[in-house]
C-alpha cells in the first residue's frame, strides 16, 4: 500500500490523470460485459423515416410494420400536427433558452396548460420537459416527513425515483393487491397526509389498476389518490380522457401526471393536473420545473393541435378502439390468447 501511494505521489498530473481514466475504463467495460453476459444489452433501431405505423429501419430494406412504438393514434405524423408545430416553430421561435419563472414562458405554455386542465376537468395544470419530470417534482415538493406515500410495486420506475426524493413514509403494497392496500392504509393512518399512487395503465403487462377500488379505499382511509396516466391519456375512456374516465372515477383522482410524448403528438414533455393550489405551489418548489428548459413552442403546438383533435370529437378514440378490437380477435383465434378486456 505504503508503495502504490509514493508511486502515485511521484507520478506528473497528466500521468495521474491518464492512469484514473484507465481505472475508469476498466471499470466501465467490466459492467459493460456484465450487462451482455446478462442478455440485457439494450440496441437501438435507427428509423429513417417519420414514426408511423409502416417505417423504415436503417439496414432494412422496404418499410416494415411498427408495433412497439406508444404513437397510439398516430397523431406523432398528422399534417395538421406537424402544421400546428411549423406555425409555432415560425411565430415563437425554436425555444425560450431559459426556465419558466425567469423568462421561458410564452402565451402558448399557459393557453397549453389551460387546455389540458380542461381536458382533465381538473382546476389547473402545469407543463414539465418530460413526465419522468413530473413525477420527479411532485413528490418532493407535495409530501414531508409528516406524510405518507402508498405505491404500487409495479409502478414505473419515474415514479419510483420521485418517491425515493421524497421525505414521507414509503409504503408498497402487491401489484393490484386491494386487501394489501387496505393493510398499509391502515398501517399509514397516523400520518398527515395520505397518498396513494399508481400507474393507470401499467406499460409492462398492460394491466389496468383498479381505480373504483382504489378510490373506495381511499376515502375510507382519508387517502389521497395519484394516477400516471401516460399509458392511458388520448385513448381510454370514452372520449380518451384516461383510466378515470374509462372507471368512472374522474372526480375521486385528486392528482393526475401524463405525457405529451406518446399519445399526444409524440413529441415530448409531461404534466401535472390537479387542485389550483398544488399546482401554485409545484411552479414555487417544484425542482424540474424551477431548474429546466421550457418545452420547445413546437412541441407546445404540436401537443395543443392533438388535444384539439381529441377534444373536437370521439372518432380518433373510437377508431383505434376498433383497430384494438380487431387485432385482439385475430390474435386470440391464432394462438387462444384473451383478447384486451378493457375495449
Amino acid at each position: 500500500m505504503w508503495v502504490s501511494s509514493v508511486w502515485r505521489t511521484t507520478l506528473s498530473p497528466g500521468r495521474r490523470a491518464q492512469s484514473a481514466l484507465a481505472q475508469l475504463r476498466g471499470i466501465l467495460e467490466g459492467e459493460l460485459e456484465e450487462i451482455r453476459g446478462a442478455g440485457t444489452w439494450k440496441s437501438e433501431r435507427v428509423i429513417t423515416s417519420p414514426q408511423g405505423p409502416s417505417i423504415r429501419v436503417d439496414g432494412i430494406s422496404g418499410g416494415i410494420l411498427n408495433f412497439c412504438a406508444n404513437n397510439y393514434l398516430g397523431l406523432s405524423s398528422h399534417p395538421e400536427v406537424i402544421q400546428a408545430g411549423v406555425q409555432a416553430l415560425g411565430e415563437f421561435g425554436a425555444g425560450l433558452s431559459s426556465t419558466r419563472f425567469i423568462c421561458g414562458t410564452q402565451s402558448i405554455h399557459k393557453k397549453l396548460e389551460a387546455k389540458l386542465a380542461l381536458f382533465h376537468r381538473r382546476e389547473d395544470a402545469i407543463l414539465y420537459p418530460s413526465c419522468f419530470d413530473a413525477n420527479a417534482g411532485l413528490f418532493e415538493a407535495l409530501l414531508t416527513p409528516e406524510d405518507a406515500v402508498l405505491s404500487d410495486e409495479l409502478n414505473h420506475a419515474s415514479i419510483i425515483d420521485g418517491i425515493r426524493l421524497c421525505k414521507a413514509h414509503k409504503y408498497r403494497y402487491r401489484h393490484l393487491d386491494m386487501a394489501d392496500l387496505e393493510a398499509k392504509l391502515k398501517e399509514a393512518q397516523k400520518h398527515r397526509l395520505r397518498l396513494v399512487a399508481t400507474d393507470g395503465a401499467f406499460s409492462m403487462d398492460g394491466d389496468i389498476a383498479p381505480l373504483r377500488e382504489i378510490c373506495r379505499l381511499a376515502a375510507q382511509y382519508g387517502a389521497l389518490v395519484f394516477v400516471d396516466e401516460c399509458h392511458a391519456t388520448g385513448f381510454l375512456g370514452p372520449t380518451g380522457r384516461g383510466t378515470d374516465e374509462l372507471l368512472g372515477v374522474m372526480d375521486q383522482v385528486t392528482i393526475i401526471n401524463s405525457t405529451l410524448g406518446k399519445a399526444l403528438g409524440g413529441a415530448s414533455g409531461g404534466y401535472t393536473t390537479g387542485p389550483e393550489p398544488l399546482i401554485s405551489l409545484l411552479r414555487q418548489r417544484s425542482r424540474p420545473y424551477l431548474f429546466s428548459n421550457s418545452p420547445p413552442p413546437a412541441v407546445v403546438g404540436c401537443a395543443s393541435k392533438a388535444l384539439d383533435l381529441l377534444m373536437e370529437n370521439s372518432t380518433i378514440v373510437q377508431s383505434m378502439a376498433a383497430k384494438t378490437r380487431r387485432w385482439s380477435r385475430s390474435w386470440a383465434s391464432s394462438s387462444g390468447s384473451m383478447a384486451f378486456s378493457y375495449l
